[in-house]
Formats: structure tokens, sequence, C-alpha cells
């Protein structure tokens, strides 16, 4: 599945309930399983990581979706254009 695919998969299956609850409200549900997946990183339950990394892709994608930003073209940023330096 391409990241195009499942930002579409997202869309399909949970597009309306978060538009409706908009993107404030949206990216405080993404900041929480950010906090999750910290939490998971903290620990050793390689299990519980690979299902927070999952929580936090699928909000972000949920997030995009609200704001009509296609992922696998934003991250040409890195893969294409090319990034040039580091922060």
């Amino acid at each position: 599945m391409t990241i195009r695919e499942f930002q579409d998969f997202i869309r399909r299956q949970y597009y309306a309930r978060d538009r409706e609850r908009g993107t404030p409200h949206t990216f405080m549900w993404f900041v929480e399983e950010v906090g999750e997946l910290s939490s998971a990183l903290a620990g050793d339950k390689d299990s519980n990581k690979e299902e927070e990394f999952a929580d936090v892709f699928a909000w972000l994608c949920t997030l995009a979706n609200i704001n009509d930003v296609d992922i696998e073209k934003a991250v040409e940023k890195y893969t294409v254009r090319g990034v040039k330096g580091f922060k």
C-alpha cells in the first residue's frame, strides 16, 4: 500500500466525522497519540511501538485530509526535490 492509498483509506473511513471535528480538535487527538508513542518508545514492547506508530500516522493522514494536503506529494520535498543541509 502506498502512502496515498493509506491516506485515501483513512479518508473513506473517517472523513465526515473528522471534518466535523475540525483541525484544532483533531490536532489535539494527534498530539495525544504522539504522547502515547513517546511512552511506547520509552518502553520495551515492540508491538506497542508498532501500534502507536500506526496511530500517529493515521491521525497525521486525518489532519492532512481535512486540510487538503496530499502527504505523498508533500514528502516529495525529501524524495524528489531533495533537502539541502539540515536543521
